[in-house]
């Protein structure tokens, strides 16, 4: 393996050359350590390197995995986590000044579990504050590496960069309302973003706990259900965490596609998307239809742009409450994106929030009818691809164009916590990623990284790189 492949390599192909002894863990980060340093001052992934971390936790891993004392194909492998996961010792900002100071005295559960597995932590990535659409004046924002001042997804933007560059062979973000997918399809990554519960939020900054969720970024489906599998279960400190057994999600991933019943509404991929990029969407759904797969056609809900009004109410307000201790006591240290949303947030009436509340589940209803007799659904993952940004517009304020409907394919999925999948799905017409969507029924995860897997194994988008 040549060194510039090594840093695209997924994780199930480095877990066996680390378990043999091919591979040493401690020279595997010092070349992620490298990588990151000569990129990140370009691509801004990163808010902080934890590079001696990284090394100490590198030459445990490689000691023990000499003696025998092997936890399975984490173990060794560097990743890295959005900076609203709390580590303790490791300041966690949340992509705002309002936390630059904030040193967590303990691990957030996902990053624990990852520890437990015994993975290496390169650091913590940039984000939009509060996880939501802007960022931070005074903090940095990650470029696509794809191209340059390009749109890199919103809000687990480090995530997608630092997955696509090859700076991290997985990494975590969050997802309340499309905050993995974006990133993972205009990055040209895998993005898994699970039931709503199967994975603990214990330490992790809320933006809207009802709609948050926690999953990771990779370079392939099968290393999405290595991670999701080490993060995944009951949680005590968590008590929204399903007691259901979490499965060997990776243990079908060969079985492939035949015969599974895949739901898509044409109508809901191509109108209003640009054309290459729904066309990437249309010719997916085709790739898996000749694996075996059977192409239902469903109707979305006919009340889906209403539906999608009531996000940003539930959002905001829950966000509010969230940041009640900071907002608006501090109001002067947010940016102006987020700031603003908090605000917005403070100004609904609980009437307004429980009319939201009603359309959210009125939308889960019409939803489970639209995935009724079908295994998966299929649909873009994100209304566009990577678009030019502005540093001003990266800060805010809020576009006064910004349009709920954009969230469309994203965010009902949020409401009815059902996990799902994004695929790279090749490249638009401006060369810039391309992805497919496929949503699952809930827990549906082993299913969803088999198909991802089976579509991978059939297409060569998953090897596509941007140039770094």
């Amino acid at each position: 393996m040549t060194t510039p492949d090594i840093h695209y390599s997924t994780i199930s192909q480095l877990a066996p050359l680390i378990l043999s002894g091919e591979l040493s863990p401690v020279e595997l980060t010092q070349s992620q350590l490298d990588r990151i340093a000569a990129l990140n001052p370009r691509l801004r992934a990163y808010a902080t390197v934890t590079a001696d971390l990284a090394l100490e936790q590198a030459t445990r891993a490689e000691a023990e995995i000499a003696s025998g004392r092997y936890r399975g194909e984490l173990h060794g492998i560097p990743i890295a986590v959005k900076d609203l996961c709390f580590t303790r010792g490791i300041r966690t900002m949340g992509g705002s000044a309002v936390f630059a100071e904030n040193i967590p005295d303990f691990d957030s559960t996902v990053v624990k579990r990852l520890a437990d597995a015994g993975s290496v932590l390169l650091g913590k990535l940039n984000m939009t504050e509060g996880a939501m659409g802007g960022y931070n004046p005074r903090l940095e924002y990650p470029e696509n590496p794809w191209r340059e001042s390009h749109w890199p997804g919103a809000s687990s933007s480090g995530s997608g960069s630092a997955t696509a560059a090859g700076l991290a062979y997985a990494t975590l973000g969050s997802d309340t309302g499309g905050s993995i997918r974006h990133p993972a399809a205009v990055c040209g990554t895998v993005g898994l973003k699970p039931t709503w519960g199967r994975v603990s939020r214990y330490g992790v900054m809320d933006l809207a706990p009802s709609l948050d969720h926690v999953g990771p970024l990779t370079r392939s489906s099968r290393d999405a259900g290595l991670v999701m599998q080490a993060i995944s279960g009951l949680d005590p400190n968590d008590p929204t965490t399903l007691h259901d057994e979490v499965p060997d999600l990776t243990a079908r991933v060969s079985e492939g596609v035949r015969g599974v019943r895949i739901g898509y509404d044409e109508g809901y991929t191509t109108v209003d998307v640009e054309p290459s990029f729904a066309q990437a969407v249309v010719e997916g759904v085709r790739v898996l239809e000749s694996l075996g797969a059977e192409i239902v056609p469903v109707k979305m809900p006919d009340r889906l742009r209403e539906y999608m009004g009531a996000w940003p109410v539930i959002c905001s307000s829950e966000a509010a409450v969230a940041h009640a201790e900071t907002y608006p006591s501090r109001a002067a240290e947010y940016g102006p994106w987020f700031g603003e949303w908090l605000r917005r947030g403070s100004s609904y009436s609980s009437r307004e929030y429980a009319r939201a509340h009603e359309l959210r589940l009125m939308c889960n209803a019409e939803l489970r009818n639209t995935m009724r007799g079908i295994d998966l659904l299929a649909c873009p993952a994100t209304a566009r691809s990577a678009y030019p940004v502005t540093a001003e517009g990266m800060y805010g304020p809020i576009p006064a164009e910004r349009d709920p409907w954009e969230s469309r394919f994203t965010a009902p999925h949020d409401y009815a916590g059902l996990p799902t999948i994004s695929l790279p799905a090749g490249l638009t017409g401006d060369g810039v990623p391309a992805s497919l969507q496929l949503v699952g029924h809930h827990l549906a995860e082993p299913l969803l990284v088999r198909a991802g897997s089976a579509f991978e194994a059939a297409t060569e988008f998953h090897n596509l790189h941007p140039p770094v």
